[in-house]
């Protein structure tokens, strides 16, 4: 070492005085004395040897990751790591070690309990000497749910157990919530959360079905999950059958269904069986499952083999049931002969029903139309039906059928076995039947119009178009085109002369005889003038138009009416179309004081007709807006809100509403300006307890309306205490109370009434009781405070404008009325 050399070389500088006074050993033990002491200078002067780990506690969850990095300062010639149990930890699959001169890094994978404890980190220098660090790694267990079945299936009426197996460290707190509420014993008297966080639901029904929450949680590390657990109810089969004893008849290839109803969770799977034999699906035996719960057995072509005790059986998870059902096999009636008849109107119709069994059946007859029943020798009153039979077979016999006779008649073969039933259906052939007696159209030259032949017959008719003894073609002409469907026949005519109008023939031919039927085609005109213009509601810039319908549209229908209107000295006709075919027309824009001429002409598909009279109507000058119409209500706290309805603006819009008001005991006006356009007027801030006058007047470029006068009363500042009474009360509460009173207030009422005045309900009631008539009456009115009452006064003419002005204006109010002279 060069600290040892350093150290031994001044002995070489000692004098021989000096070497031959000391003894032999005396340089030695000075020579080790002094390079210890420089030995321990040089370590001085070095860093001394400290470790650190990156962190010194640790909390990890079961399954998670983590590393510790360890730092060594000195010159360390070794970093190695110790686990909790003292052992030096060598790499595995589970933890890693990552080595450098200074640095060492352990990796813990997938921690699992057993990786708690301490872990040291020891690092060694050259002389040997050590120093350690140590983290300390707590490990806990994070909330899981093991193996948690959803959905968990129980019998109805056994005890349940839902199984919720979770686990942590600490050890969890389990809480069990359906339909969002915690289950407590104190209000689930058959549920009880077990030790094992289970829960145990005694007598379970299929009410308890649903989904049921079991949520954990640690409380020392704020942690908390859920698990959702469909729980499902299973309940044995429960079976019903609507009929349990069949009767069937052999060899007629004749069927029978058993029904079987099943309930259950889950539903239950059904199977049929026979003489101890389970039936499968074949041509004799044929399965249905509909809805419901309904299961069939259906047995085709019935022998008489086929009767017996048959067994339908579900089954389902829950258990099973079964019921028996039994069939009677007989030879019972059977229809052999029955056939649809046609006859024709007027004739004769033989019907004939044969049937066989044993016994031989007695047959009958049943109309469908109306049920009317015809047995053996009937006969109906007015002799046209009549029933004869003998040996199984009995004919129906109609006399002079009708078309009202056409239909179903049914056959039934009856005996003391059983009976049978068939269907025949009765058509009737007659001669064809025009539908429409609307046999005159209108058009005129280059116009199409459609003429319609609609018939009924039986057998479908042919049907033709002649003209003037000349047959038109399918085809068509020119100016004609045929369109035909089944009883139904159109001629489109395009009239392109004089000759094109006139007369027209449809014939309708079957095999039971044929019918004609004429039409006209007139030329159509258009219609005459209207009458009667009248001219109302005049104003400054409108007008309403009203007249008669003119005498003849022309054979056309009137499409509108066209208005024309002008000033008085112009040639200028404006235009205004009714709209579709109303008689009354509203003339807008018009000028005021201005003399207008007017009159109606009525318009067709031909064209338009003659104008009527003229008619001539002046409007009114621009003047002063009428009154406004006022009404009010209390708005919040110390306001009240006028609304403001506009009456005649006298031809030019209202610029502005001027609102003065005050209390009945002052005499200075306030007032207030209201733009032309708005619809109320706020009043605020008004005095609690008093009551105002109010005066409204409309302005526009004329002037100034006369004043509306309203009164209302602003009352009593709110009672805070009563409203405090009811604000810890709910609305439901507050409503209850409110009909409670009013329910109370009613029957009150009603006592009096029948005491005082021999009226109301429970007079009502005596009077139905004791038959008793009495006749009472009351009208009562009421007048509501804060309305205005108006006066309606006739208007004066004045050079052609309306002014009014009321001598007297008469306000009604609660307390009297308020007059006002002008």
């Amino acid at each position: 070492m060069n600290g040892a050399e350093r150290v031994c070389r001044p002995c070489r500088f000692f004098t021989a005085a000096e070497s031959s006074v000391r003894r032999p050993e005396t340089c030695p033990k000075m020579m080790l004395k002094l390079v210890h002491l420089l030995g321990v200078l040089v370590c001085g002067s070095q860093a001394a040897l400290q470790v650190s780990i990156s962190l010194n506690k640790v909390e990890l969850s079961v399954g998670e990751s983590k590393f510790f990095i360890c730092t060594a300062i000195g010159e360390p010639v070794r970093l190695e790591w110790y686990n909790p149990q003292g052992e030096r930890i060598v790499p595995s699959k589970r933890m890693a070690l990552h080595t450098e001169t200074s640095r060492s890094r352990l990796i813990i994978y997938n921690a699992i309990i057993e990786d708690a404890g301490i872990y040291r980190c020891q690092a060694t220098d050259a002389s040997g000497h050590t120093e350690e660090a140590s983290v300390v790694l707590e490990i806990y267990q994070r909330l899981t749910f093991r193996d948690v079945q959803s959905p968990q299936e129980f019998r109805h009426g056994e005890t349940a157990e839902v199984v919720c197996d979770v686990i942590s460290s600490p050890v969890p707190v389990v809480v069990w919530y359906y339909q969002d509420k915690e289950i407590t014993e104190e209000h689930h008297s058959r549920f009880q959360v077990l030790a094992n966080n289970n829960l145990q639901i005694h007598q379970v029904t299929k009410a308890d079905e649903g989904v049921y929450r079991c949520e954990a949680s640690v409380e020392a590390r704020g942690e908390i999950d859920f698990v959702d657990i469909a729980m499902v109810v299973n309940v044995p089969p429960v079976l019903s059958v609507f009929q349990q004893a069949f009767n069937a008849t052999a060899d007629y290839q004749e069927s029978v269904t058993f029904t079987c109803i099943t309930s259950g969770s889950p539903d239950p799977s059904v199977t049929w069986h026979r003489k101890g034999q389970q039936l499968e699906p074949s041509e004799q035996y044929i399965f249905n499952r509909l809805e419901g719960g309904r299961s069939m057995l259906t047995i085709r072509n019935i022998r008489q083999g086929d009767g017996g005790t048959y067994t339908c059986r579900a089954t389902n998870k829950a258990g099973s049931q079964e019921r028996e059902l039994f069939l009677k096999v007989f030879v019972q009636p059977h229809i052999t002969q029955l056939k649809n008849v046609t006859a024709v109107e007027g004739s004769a119709a033989m019907i004939s029903c044969v049937a066989d069994g044993e016994p031989l059946p007695d047959i009958s007859w049943r109309r469908a139309s109306d049920g009317r029943t015809f047995m053996d020798g009937d006969k109906s009153q007015d002799g046209r039906f009549e029933v004869r039979g003998r040996h199984g077979k009995s004919v129906l016999t109609i006399s002079g059928v009708k078309l009202t006779d056409l239909g179903r008649f049914d056959c039934e073969a009856l005996s003391r076995i059983g009976g049978h039933q068939k269907s025949m259906f009765l058509d009737i052939e007659y001669i064809p039947k025009f539908l429409t007696n609307h046999t005159i159209f209108y058009s005129w030259e280059g116009n199409p119009v459609n003429i319609s032949c609609d018939v009924m017959s039986n057998p479908p008719a042919t049907m033709l178009w002649r003209r003037e003894r000349f047959t038109i073609s399918a085809e068509g002409t020119a100016n004609t085109r045929v369109h035909s469907v089944e009883g139904k026949s159109v001629l489109e005519v395009t009239p392109m002369s004089d000759r094109d109008f006139g007369r027209y023939n449809c014939t309708a031919r079957n095999n039971i005889g044929v019918r004609y039927q004429e039409f006209i085609l007139a030329q159509a005109d258009v219609p005459s003038n209207p009458y009667s213009v009248r001219l109302s509601a005049v104003s400054q810039r409108l007008a309403t138009v009203t007249f008669m319908k003119p005498d003849s549209h022309g054979g056309v229908p009137i499409s509108y009416y066209l208005v024309q209107y002008k000033e008085v000295g112009s040639q200028d006709w404006r235009d205004v179309k009714s709209h579709s075919v109303q008689t009354t027309v509203v003339l807008t824009g018009l000028e005021p004081n201005t003399t207008y001429e007017v009159r109606v002409a009525a318009v067709n598909g031909k064209g338009q007709g003659e104008f009527s009279h003229t008619e001539t109507f002046q409007t009114l000058p621009i003047r002063e807006p009428s009154p406004p119409a006022v009404h009010g209500q209390r708005a919040m706290g110390k306001a009240y809100r006028l609304g403001l309805v506009k009456q005649d603006d006298g031809g030019m819009p209202i610029v502005e509403y001027i609102v003065k008001y005050k209390t009945d005991k002052e005499e200075q006006w306030m007032t207030k300006l209201v733009p032309g356009a708005n619809d109320f007027a706020m009043l605020q801030p008004l005095q609690w307890n008093t009551r105002y006058e109010v005066e409204i007047t409309a302005r526009n470029v004329k002037g100034l309306s006369e004043p509306t006068f309203y009164q209302f009363f602003m009352p009593q500042k709110p009672d805070i205490t009563a409203e405090s009474l009811f604000s810890g009360l709910g609305l439901g509460a507050v409503v209850g109370l409110g009909l409670g009173a009013l329910l109370l207030l009613l029957v009150l009422v009603d006592v009096s009434c029948f005491f005082l005045r021999h009226c109301g309900l429970l007079m009502c009631i005596t009077r139905t009781l004791c038959s008793k008539k009495t006749a009472t009456s009351g009208k009562g009115k009421e007048i509501e405070e804060g309305k205005a009452a108006y006066l309606k006064l006739p208007l004066k003419e004045e050079n052609g404008k309306e002014s009014l002005k009321p001598d007297t204006i008469e306000i009604k109010g609660l307390k009297g009325s308020l007059h006002i002279k002008h």
